[in-house]
């Protein structure tokens, strides 16, 4: 993964992409309807729900220029809207990401890989 530098008159700031895909992740988990972050294991094919520690392990970034494009998977509760609650993931990743960054948000896909029921 790369990194995201932000010079000023002050010096240089480096943001390395696994902290952008954290912060992504740690704002996807405030969204209603958002069980967890999701990743597949490749060796059993099975989805497994990440801890909130490892959050960033379930987005992908590709930072070109000063633009993100951010992919996501994410495992939603049972018997929500899952438009709406994309449409509201969207948003809020799209908005918490460009404030801490100050990158412009491209596109944020979003892979709903699991549907979990909660108590």
């Amino acid at each position: 993964m790369g990194q995201k530098e932000i010079s000023n008159e002050m010096g240089t700031l480096t943001i390395n992409q696994d902290v952008i895909a954290t912060h992504a992740g740690m704002a996807a988990l405030d969204c209603f309807g958002i069980v967890g972050m999701a990743m597949m294991n490749m060796k059993d094919g099975i989805v497994h729900l990440l801890k909130k520690e490892s959050a960033g392990k379930g987005v992908h970034i590709i930072l070109n220029d000063d633009r993100l494009y951010i992919e996501m998977h994410i495992i939603v509760a049972y018997g929500v809207s899952i438009p709406a609650v994309t449409k509201n993931l969207i948003q809020a990743v799209t908005y918490k990401v460009e404030h801490f960054t100050g990158c412009k948000v491209d596109r944020v896909v979003v892979c709903v890989d699991n549907v979990r029921v909660i108590d």
